[in-house]
């Protein structure tokens, strides 16, 4: 079975932006830096067009990713979603076992995560535990560095 992405609209929206933006602008200035570096003589010493055909690669990689994400994205609507159990979308308000409340975290999709900013993938340790929770719930989350127990103070839409 092929991988599903889930994520927002608006996320996946901005994927097909930096799609369409890759294939066209982006594509034409790394073949136009590849043009010039022709230019300056013989290729086995080219340092430029090594360069312009590393950054073609990496190009070409990119594109790749974005398409094999978007051909198997899952929009998630949260429109119909229960309000009182933890899904993707949600503001969690949790406090550890020393009863400190820590900063929210957002549950989001894979393609969405942004740990440093408290924004947590459904497919991290953290985000696979509260899944399903309910307010008042306490949740074990199985972390690299052990076992650690957190309470559910608050969801959030």
């Amino acid at each position: 079975m092929e991988k599903e992405y889930k994520m927002s609209a608006a996320r996946a929206q901005e994927l097909q932006e930096e799609l369409n933006y890759l294939k066209t602008t982006r594509s034409d200035e790394v073949a136009e830096q590849i043009k010039v570096a022709r230019g300056f003589g013989d290729l086995s010493e080219n340092s430029e067009y090594d360069e312009a055909k590393n950054e073609q690669g990496k190009l070409y990689s990119r594109i790749a990713e974005l398409e094999e994400i978007l051909q198997h994205v899952v929009i998630v609507d949260e429109s119909n979603i229960p309000t009182d159990v933890v899904t993707i979308g949600c503001k969690v308000t949790v406090e550890n076992s020393a009863g400190q409340e820590l900063p929210p975290y957002w549950i989001v999709g894979s393609q969405e995560a942004d740990p440093m900013h408290g924004v947590i993938s459904e497919d991290s340790p953290f985000g696979k535990a509260f899944l399903g929770a309910k307010e008042g719930d306490t949740v074990t989350v199985e972390a690299p560095s052990g076992t650690v127990q957190y309470k559910l103070k608050k969801i959030e839409r």
